[in-house]
């Protein structure tokens, strides 16, 4: 049989394609016909206070990045349209240079990958010899290089921006269960926390092992089942959720204990499920508790400054949260794992750079009364 050539498609071909065509353009007309309602701005804390968190939006699908072609559009109204990829059980999160947000998921055993600036999404650790098995820790560094714990193969992956493999960290019998992991650029270090191990081991970029420091106890810097790590861009602190203990502690580069705060309980400033933890660009210290279904906001003197947050299912609400992220431009990602989904928050920079986010009346030990519920 001859191919067709110049518009030798028969006229039931023509008719069909018409058809075709017509069904999409009147779906994109349809539904660009109603804008959806304006969402009332939800912030915290409540007016007339200045609000200094926003919510920004949520993402638990490729649906939510992906950019739809005519031909995307043609071949669901023809073949039927495929299920998008959605979180399962999301646990570390991260955003890389180019906007893109990196979901560590326990569900899936892979890293999901959601560009909306590119309409993309993918999978990171599929095969190969940096293929995932249980991710839970997730982060970046400026070069979009990107680094992955997995728990169950017990060690680190480091993979460049384009998901190709560069090296494993960790040899036979260095970790029992690694979780949290941070990056140091200025000193080329990246910090690594073994829950079981009640340790944080530090190597360089090339993952060739530096030191460790901690141990399981209560004494000042000794741990508890610590599980996420966080690195301030500004001064090179490190605050370890020390999950057990309840309590955050920060140390300066090199492991030496500097403070701590926190402690079990349901007052303010106080835990009971501590998770995920990030600094934003004023060294604010973001501690997710995923009983609280909350995130609550410290100085690095430890004192409660506003917390956001509450249980339920809705914008700005939590079910058992877990890792956190602050990129570069203070928004706020959380991983909101039984909801399946990560939600987004801005932290809002006041005009008056001096002027910080004023210690709530109830951070100090003397005056902690009341649990931290939401605000």
């Amino acid at each position: 049989m001859g191919r067709a050539t110049g518009h030798g498609l028969s006229s039931a071909g023509r008719a069909l394609w018409t058809a075709v065509a017509g069904f999409v353009v009147a779906g994109l007309v349809a539904g660009c016909a109603t804008p959806p309602p304006k969402q009332e701005e939800i912030v915290w804390p409540n007016p007339p206070e200045p609000p200094r968190i926003r919510y920004v939006g949520s993402i638990s699908s490729e649906a939510d990045v992906a950019k739809p072609t005519f031909l995307s559009l043609v071949k669901d109204l023809m073949f039927g349209t495929e299920p998008p990829a959605r979180m399962g059980k999301p646990y570390g999160v991260a955003v890389d240079p180019s906007g893109r947000l990196l979901v560590a998921d326990s569900a899936w055993g892979k890293v999901m990958v959601f560009d909306p600036d590119q309409g993309k999404f993918s999978l990171l650790g599929l095969s190969g010899p940096g293929v995932l098995s249980k991710p839970l820790g997730v982060t970046t560094d400026s070069r979009g290089r990107i680094y992955v714990t997995d728990s169950l193969q017990n060690r680190a992956v480091v993979y460049d921006h384009d998901g190709n493999f560069l090296l494993g960290i960790g040899e036979r019998g260095r970790f029992d269960q690694p979780i949290g992991i941070a990056v140091n650029e200025k000193l080329g270090r990246i910090y690594i926390v073994d829950t079981r191990k009640h340790n944080v081991s530090v190597f360089d970029t090339e993952g060739n092992f530096l030191f460790e420091f901690g141990g399981r106890g209560t004494e000042n810097g000794q741990f508890n089942f610590p599980t996420n790590i966080a690195v301030s861009h500004l001064s090179g602190t490190v605050a370890v959720m020390d999950s057990f203990n309840f309590r955050v502690q920060l140390f300066d580069p090199d492991g030496k204990f500097i403070r701590k705060f926190g402690d079990v309980g349901t007052a303010l400033g106080h835990f009971s499920k501590p998770k995920g933890i990030g600094f934003d660009s004023e060294d604010h210290i973001y501690v997710v508790d995923a009983a609280f279904n909350n995130v609550q906001i410290f100085d690095l003197e430890g004192r409660l400054l506003l917390f956001f947050g509450q249980m339920g299912k809705g914008p700005g609400e939590f079910w058992l949260p877990a890792g956190l992220a602050v990129d570069g431009k203070n928004k706020i990602y959380v991983a909101d794992q039984y909801n399946r989904k990560v939600q987004i928050f801005q932290y809002i920079v006041q005009p008056d750079a001096g002027k910080g986010i004023e210690p709530l009346s109830g951070s100090r030990p003397e005056e902690q009364k009341t649990a931290p519920q939401g605000q």
